[in-house]
């Protein structure tokens, strides 16, 4: 028996004997349970985190290959040079042309350092902000494939503007008269991954994770202890299924049993079919509408209080 089920156990045990002698526990027994519902909720999505950064997790190259007839990669940014971080060009699916842009880390060190571990520098988002526009140009819809941590932020990176990059691309995405599908593969980090990741569908790979900042960084500036970084993926709220509630992504994409990298070719196989499906309902659009619902979408992310 698990941990939390031998403490309820225990507290089922505790509240017979209560109400056997008549006294009332019942405000100890909800702290109790209150503690246990929060470290269930701490060890669920801490899994969702070791899964989503699993070294053999298929990355954008893998899942492109898998779900395109062909694809040619295109490179640079016009303005400084080509950043192997954030992949791009034009593919085929089932027939149908369209843009992928994509987050590809690499799968051991030697791969890590070249692709800078997934987080992109300025070339990068610019880089990606061509092909957009290039899909817009040519009606092209646009895939996104996001998985970082979160853009690089190394003192080159800063000195080209990464700020400034990702800023355009929000504005520049959130007006692009073309389909856009955003889906999160792996993990979604702070604006590294929105600087890719506004689009008219955004989807959620079952067992990514998407948030402002890593556990670790949340348990060392909120907690004020790294360690802590498990607790911290619970209150974080940083799930598939928290983003759903929450309406920040669309949906929720099944993976195989183990995660995705135990059968990639499912995996592929389960991105494929939810792209398709929303290529048919987004393609025949008139471009201005898609455009105004992807605003009004944007509009509605958060929660807020007036006093």
């Amino acid at each position: 028996m698990s941990t939390p089920k031998k403490v309820l156990s225990r507290v089922e045990e505790l509240q017979r004997l209560a109400a056997e002698a008549g006294i009332d526990i019942s405000d100890e027994i909800k702290k109790i349970t209150e503690k246990v519902d929060e470290g269930s909720a701490s060890t669920r999505a801490w899994q969702r985190v070791e899964l989503a950064r699993n070294p053999d997790r298929p990355r954008a190259l893998d899942v492109i290959a898998n779900i395109c007839d062909d694809f040619i990669e295109l490179h640079g940014d016009r303005h400084f040079g080509d950043d192997p971080a954030l992949i791009g060009g034009i593919g085929f699916i089932n027939g149908i042309p369209v843009t992928i842009i994509g987050n590809q880390k690499g799968r051991n060190l030697k791969e890590t350092v070249a692709r800078n571990g997934g987080m992109a520098n300025p070339e990068g988002y610019r880089k990606a902000l061509r092909l957009a526009r290039q899909a817009e140009k040519f009606h092209r819809p646009i895939i996104t494939l996001i998985d970082t941590q979160g853009a690089f932020p190394g003192l080159g990176a800063e000195e080209r503007g990464i700020g400034e990059a990702i800023a355009v691309n929000l504005r520049e995405f959130s007006q692009l008269k073309t389909p856009i599908i955003c889906i999160i593969i792996g993990e979604g980090g702070s604006g590294g991954a929105l600087g890719i990741g506004v689009g008219d569908k955004i989807y959620m790979l079952e067992n990514a994770v998407y948030s402002v900042i890593s556990p670790e960084g949340y348990a060392s500036i909120l907690l004020r202890d790294a360690s802590q970084a498990k607790n911290a993926a619970g209150k974080m709220k940083i799930t598939a299924e928290d983003l759903l509630e929450m309406r920040i992504c669309n949906g929720i994409i099944a993976e195989p049993k183990g995660g995705a990298h135990v059968d990639p070719a499912e995996s592929s196989r389960l991105i494929k079919e939810a792209v398709v499906r929303d290529l048919e309902d987004l393609m025949p659009r008139n471009p201005a509408v898609l455009v105004r619902y992807r605003n009004q979408k944007i509009r509605k992310f958060g929660h807020y209080t007036e006093e």
